[in-house]
């Protein structure tokens, strides 16, 4: 479900002109796949055994408030 979900949403972002918005997210998800999801343009993938201190560190590295329109 994972290879269909984030691409859709990535894709429906997009066309809501929203496409600033970053998606992550995490579960179990075959290792394999992480950089399938990344190339469709998933900007970071948690998997099991991810602490919540390191998910927390990523957000505030790389997530920044949406701009107002």
């Amino acid at each position: 479900a994972h290879m269909t979900l984030f691409p859709a949403i990535i894709d429906l972002l997009k066309e809501k002109g929203a496409a600033d918005i970053q998606v992550f997210g995490g579960g179990i998800i075959p290792q394999d796949d992480v950089p399938r999801l990344k190339a469709l343009g998933t900007a970071e993938v948690f998997l099991p055994g991810s602490t919540t201190q390191a998910i927390i560190d990523w957000i505030r590295t790389n997530i920044r408030p949406r701009q107002a329109a």
